[in-house]
């Protein structure tokens, strides 16, 4: 979403970081190049100018010019003002009122209203253990109901069944009913929507609003409409009242603008944000770690809180295991190949990653996409469960079959063969105890999982970023913690290294046939 306004931040203040000494004039001509930059990310013209106008007057102050670096600590600023401007702290969904508690979505047609209700019903119901029941409010769009009713199938939670012919403000009575009757936790609304804002819709929102007394009312906005979806929030705040915003459609190639006026605007908290089609991609919006993302400072502390939702414990424990043995073969590098696409795959994984989101071109030209992963494991699936366990069974006729069977030629078979001894190397290595190289990757993290994830609580390193303490964030070659710096394997264009990408083995892409 923000990938053109990080790149052209990014290259603006990375200006300004590498002089020795800053005048007046190169913070006002760097400030002009981040007016345009906001500007063409379609955020709202009031908001450009605060912002700017903040950043001068803090940026030609003693605590910059007699800095010993001001072109850093122009960028904290900036930082620190882009945080401010999307909303200082993290604000959840509000759940802290007699049960059952009703949250009432509201938005335009097309926003994506019912599958963000489905979305944060499962939310609830698996990571705050809340019994939730769903009501479809919408007897305008044929088959709105139908749809709440699938995804409730779908994802487990309950759904208000359906009855012909009664009208939003009877449906949403009896919702409530049935929720106390049946001892549930929280209700969701999901109302109807319109391609445009009218006085009949307004009027049907205060009305569900009347009868249901909602504890939130959460508009659901499409970030890329632009600033389009900064009045429309505005509209709905004056007429309806909401208490917060959920931006949809954030994994989505837009420029950003939307989602950085709408704070400034309503004096409303965004409080979810959509990143992808799943039930499951739903991110609680952190002001911080998005201005760390646009700032191309990375997002570890999101990485971390990923990894410990999707990390299956009981593997990772077989495989911390194996690694003290020594022993580490195909169906092991299988796994973690797995795991490393439940994080987002490689482009999801990068740019979360302190100072290596500006690699992400060179990836690019080095043709290093996330379907290398799906092609390394199809590989090593193509194999008898025996080869996997024992590689060196693998001779040449048993690599044509197994390129034959996984639609690559023999050169990506032994590339994978290759990468697969430099970890295997890499992991009786590890085996060798505290002195040997697993005390090196975790010094300072506190244990660790295998696979280079640490075993940290995300809340302390969030601590640790917020006060510059966070190993890593300087941009060194390591990730935090004294990870190795990177994945060896990885050619640039040319055939070079990319580098800060060398630890982790070889990610080299065979030809399809």
């Amino acid at each position: 979403m923000f990938e053109s306004l990080s790149d052209r931040l990014s290259g603006i203040l990375d200006k300004l970081t590498r002089r020795g000494a800053l005048s007046e004039a190169d913070v006002s001509e760097a400030l002009r190049e981040v007016r345009r930059a906001l500007i063409e990310a379609d955020v709202a013209l009031p908001i450009v100018k605060s912002f700017t106008d903040k950043v001068r007057n803090r940026a030609v102050g003693q605590e910059v010019l007699k800095s010993v670096t001001p072109g850093q600590q122009v960028v904290k600023i900036v930082h620190d003002q882009l945080v401010e401007m999307l909303g200082a702290e993290a604000d959840p969904i509000d759940l802290n009122a007699p049960a059952p508690v009703a949250l009432m979505m509201v938005g335009l047609q097309g926003s994506g209203k019912t599958t963000t209700t489905a979305k944060i019903a499962l939310r609830l119901t698996q990571r705050d253990k809340r019994k939730v029941l769903m009501a479809s409010l919408d007897t305008r769009r044929p088959a709105a109901q139908e749809q709440l009713k699938v995804l409730g199938e779908q994802t487990g939670i309950d759904t208000l069944p359906i009855v012909a012919g009664q009208s939003p403000v009877q449906i949403a009575s009896r919702a409530m009913t049935a929720a106390k009757l049946g001892g549930y936790d929280v209700v969701m609304l999901d109302t109807a929507g319109r391609t445009h804002i009218d006085e009949p819709l307004m009027v049907e929102m205060a009305e569900i609003k009347a009868s249901a007394a909602p504890h939130e009312i959460l508009l659901v906005a499409d970030s890329l409409t632009g600033q389009d979806a900064v009045n429309v929030a505005t509209s709905f705040d004056e007429r309806v009242g909401i208490t917060g915003i959920v931006l949809t459609r954030m994994d989505g190639d837009g420029r950003g603008g939307a989602a950085l006026s709408m704070r400034a605007v309503t004096g409303k908290p965004v409080k979810l944000i959509g990143t992808g089609e799943k039930a499951d991609a739903l991110e609680d919006f952190h002001p911080s770690r998005i201005a760390d993302r646009i700032l191309g400072m990375g997002d570890i502390v999101s990485l971390v809180e990923k990894a410990a939702r999707e990390f299956d414990e009981e593997k990772t424990a077989r495989m911390a295991a194996k690694m003290q043995k020594g022993a580490f073969d195909l169906e092991d590098l299988a796994e973690q190949l797995k795991q490393m696409e439940k994080l987002g795959g490689m482009s999801g994984i990068m740019g979360m990653m302190p100072g290596v989101g500006k690699l992400k071109k060179q990836m690019g030209e080095a043709n290093l996409d996330d379907k290398m992963i799906k092609r390394q494991v199809a590989i090593i699936q193509s194999m008898t469960p025996q080869e996997r366990r024992k590689p060196e069974l693998l001779k040449a006729s048993r690599k044509k079959r197994i390129a034959a069977g996984s639609g690559v030629d023999v050169a990506a078979v032994n590339k994978l063969l290759k990468m697969h001894r430099q970890m295997a190397d890499m992991m009786k290595q590890m085996g060798k105890g505290k002195g040997g190289l697993l005390g090196k990757m975790m010094g300072g993290m506190g244990g660790g999982m295998p696979g280079g994830m640490p075993n940290i609580d995300p809340k302390e390193l969030e601590k640790l970023a917020k006060s510059g303490q966070l190993p890593g964030m300087g941009g060194g070659g390591g990730l935090p913690g004294g990870l190795p710096g990177g994945m060896p394997g990885l050619p640039g264009p040319g055939g070079a290294k990319l580098p800060g990408l060398g630890g982790m083995p070889g990610m080299a892409r065979g030809k399809k046939k």
